[in-house]
């Protein structure tokens, strides 16, 4: 019974992602990108809105589970769905053997190739850069170094990640734990310690599961918006489904690699418009430390905005306010729009 409604769910979801008008594009393929290949999905329903390139989380979980619920953003802009190295359908092609490198260099590596691979396919001079979660340490590097290739940046579930200094968020949960009674959880997260770039990657992922399953806000999060929408995407088969998770368990060893990362020392100087939508229930990556980022950051426009009632994966549960602020706030900066106001 629970596979039939599977099936009929994912039929109607289907259905609801076809695009068939004049000017659209919906395409997927396999291109070389780093030595691997690499699975870019395209697509939108007027080729002269302006392209965005996500930058997905995880790290390895891919933004395609998601496609139905942000079916809308397709009418406006066309989006650039890349399953990196260790993740989606990426990692299902090649294996665990199959990744190669994984380092964040890597991945900035190849970044740098599929906006070059999308530039060409498109033939537009520039991307709108749109990094959410894990996804936003390679998404600030990548509009740092190049404005040139970029119209501007968008951060969603933005990590401000301080090289190990900023600890509120680790005294944050330990205080809920507390409050909680869950003394075990909260001996293992003390043992840990807040410096995480002390951490391995099987600390890395204890803490952050620990954090989802400790809030109810984005715990409910997790099973009403992610689950929901890995086993209904209709993009993904029982096959794929365990694959992707399998991918999430391999990309793990990038997470406490990112933890070295200090942005205020790679710099606050963006050459581009940069907006930062951050969920203002947000308790894995809170939004006050990224409100401050914007606030030290010079850019030729730049804003900040919360998400009411979002924890993390903002703009995927609540998917038409964020788009209210892609319209509202960034459309008009890369079109020119504002300017001609």
């Amino acid at each position: 019974m629970l596979l039939t409604y599977r099936a009929l769910k994912r039929a109607s979801l289907a259905k609801k992602l076809r695009i068939t008008a004049p000017n659209c594009i919906d395409e997927g393929s396999y291109v070389r990108i780093g030595g691997i290949d690499q699975w870019i999905s395209i697509r939108g329903e007027d080729l002269s809105n302006p392209v965005v390139l996500e930058i997905h989380g995880g790290p390895g979980a891919s933004n395609l589970i998601h496609v139905p619920r942000t079916r809308a953003w397709e009418r406006h802009f066309t989006i650039v769905r890349w399953d990196m190295r260790g993740a989606g359908r990426t990692f299902a092609a090649g294996g665990p053997a199959g990744q190669g490198e994984m380092t964040l260099d890597r991945l900035y590596a190849d970044a740098l190739e599929v906006t070059e691979y999308v530039r060409a396919r498109l033939g537009v001079p520039r991307l709108l850069l749109l990094a959410n979660s894990f996804g936003t340490v390679t998404g600030l590097r990548l509009a740092r170094n190049h404005p040139e290739l970029y119209s501007a940046y968008v951060g969603t579930d933005q990590n401000i990640i301080g090289g190990g200094r900023d600890t509120s968020s680790h005294e944050a949960l330990l205080a809920r734990l507390e409050k909680g009674g869950r003394k075990k959880e909260r001996a293992k997260i003390a043992a840990m310690g807040p410096d995480r770039t002390a951490w391995g990657a099987e600390q890395w992922s204890q803490y952050a599961k620990t954090v989802v399953t400790t809030d109810p806000l984005t715990y409910d999060t997790m099973k009403t918006v992610v689950i929901r929408s890995l086993w209904f995407s209709p993009l993904h088969t029982l096959r794929g489904l365990r694959s992707y998770l399998k991918a999430m368990n391999f990309s793990e060893q990038l997470g406490p690699r990112a933890m070295t990362v200090d942005e205020r020392a790679e710099g606050t100087v963006f050459r581009l418009p940069f907006f930062v939508f951050q969920g203002d229930s947000d308790v894995l990556t809170p939004p006050e430390p990224a409100r401050r980022f914007v606030e030290d950051v010079t850019a030729p426009v730049k804003d900040f905005a919360l998400i009411e009632g979002a924890s993390h994966f903002a703009a995927f549960r609540h998917p038409d306010r964020f788009l209210d602020l892609m319209l509202s706030r960034v459309r008009p900066v890369v079109t020119g729009e504002a300017a001609a106001r």
